[in-house]
């Protein structure tokens, strides 16, 4: 007696693709299954975990992160008559930008022209977008195998960057980050006093009506300093003041640096 077996049903494997260096991997599967017929998937050559037995329906072998040509056969689980599945998935890892220093940063008076945010160096071909805090800054800049100047920034925050590989899509935050603060000017205040005497007099006196802590002031009369005094919470007297001219004051942040008039 000579009995024919017939082999499995063929179906068709999906999946595979590309996926980027630390993600989860791609999906491989079988567009259906039989009963009782079991599917082993192999990398080449190499037989990747168990094999699954058919379900009726397709089949999902589950993420798979080993780059490479994924193929199935189909083995029946009693007369042993095997098939391969046609077509194959392949999956591709692509590499992630490389990583370089995020520069600049630091503080500026309100009102300035900012500070300098940068990137130590690039890559050609990469994306580089610069953000503060989720918030995108400007358009992305594409690299040149150089360092990178994003410009002046004024919008205080936490500025970082990240890369992009525009034709894998594949992403990178680079290292580092760069503060930027905004200091608040001195806050101004009115100059008081000033008037008519006569030759021969003590002057007339010359005020601001407020003062802060930590703020010095300085007195001028036109271009020359006349003198510098510090703030007490309180309104200011700079004396007497007999030199004819028109007085000013300018406040100076003794912490910062930063000044107004």
């Amino acid at each position: 007696t000579v009995t024919i077996n017939p082999i499995p049903v063929v179906f068709t494997v999906t999946g595979g693709g590309s996926y980027c260096v630390g993600d989860a991997g791609l999906p491989i599967g079988l567009t259906n299954s039989v009963v009782g017929i079991n599917y082993q998937l192999y990398n080449g050559l190499t037989p990747v975990g168990m094999p699954l037995a058919g379900t009726g329906s397709a089949l999902d072998f589950g993420l798979q992160t080993v780059v490479g040509s994924y193929t199935v056969v189909a083995i029946d689980a009693i007369t042993g008559c095997s098939s391969n599945m046609t077509s194959s998935a392949v999956i591709v890892m692509n590499p992630l930008p490389a990583v370089y220093a995020t520069t600049g940063g630091g503080s500026f008076c309100t009102g300035g022209a900012g500070v300098n945010v940068g990137l130590l160096a690039s890559n050609t071909g990469i994306s580089y977008q610069l953000y503060v805090g989720a918030m995108p800054v400007g358009s992305p800049i594409t690299g040149v195998g150089t360092s990178i100047n994003f410009g002046l920034q004024t919008i205080p925050g936490i500025y970082t960057i990240v890369a992009t590989n525009t034709i894998t899509g594949c992403t990178s935050t680079m290292s580092g980050s760069a503060v930027v603060v905004a200091n608040p000017l001195p806050v101004a205040y009115n100059v008081t006093g000033g008037g008519i005497y006569c030759a021969g007099g003590a002057g007339v006196s010359v005020g601001l009506d407020n003062s802060d802590l930590g703020i010095y002031y300085a007195l001028y009369n036109g271009m020359s300093l006349v003198g510098t005094w510090a703030g007490t919470g309180a309104a200011l007297d700079f004396g007497l003041q007999a030199g004819t001219g028109v007085y000013t004051v300018v406040a100076t942040d003794a912490m910062t640096g930063c000044t107004n008039n």
